[in-house]
C-alpha cells in the first residue's frame, strides 16, 4: 500500500495517523506541505527515521523545492520527481491519501 500524506505534521495529525497504520511492504509519499516533515531537525524527521528500515519515505522532489526545503531533507528520505509519483502508484495495489 502507498500512504500519501498532504498536510504539514505542524497543522495536522495525518502524519502520525499513517505511521500507525502503516505494515510493512508499504511505502509512504509526502507531497505538497507534507514534505515538511522530511526536514532534518524537525521532530517529524526523527519519527519518519524510525520507519526506514521497514518502509521507503518519499518526499516529491517539486515540493520541497516550492517550499526551498530540497537542501534540507533528511538522511534516509528518497526524493522523487513527478514520473517517480506515479511509478509509486502504478507499482502499489491500494493507495490511502490522508487528509
Amino acid at each position: 500500500m502507498l500512504h500519501i500524506v498532504n498536510r504539514s505534521p505542524f497543522e495536522r495529525n495525518s502524519l502520525e495517523t499513517c505511521l500507525r497504520m502503516v505494515q510493512p511492504g508499504s511505502s509512504i509519499l509526502l507531497i505538497e506541505d507534507g514534505v515538511i516533515a522530511a526536514t532534518r531537525g524537525t521532530p517529524f524527521a526523527d519519527r519518519l527515521a524510525e520507519f526506514h528500515d521497514r518502509v521507503p519515505v518519499y518526499a516529491l522532489g517539486p515540493d520541497l523545492d516550492a517550499r526551498g526545503l530540497r537542501d534540507r531533507a533528511a538522511a534516509g528520505i528518497r526524493i522523487v520527481d513527478y514520473g517517480g509519483f506515479v511509478d509509486l502508484v502504478t507499482e502499489n495495489h491500494t493507495v490511502q491519501s490522508w487528509l
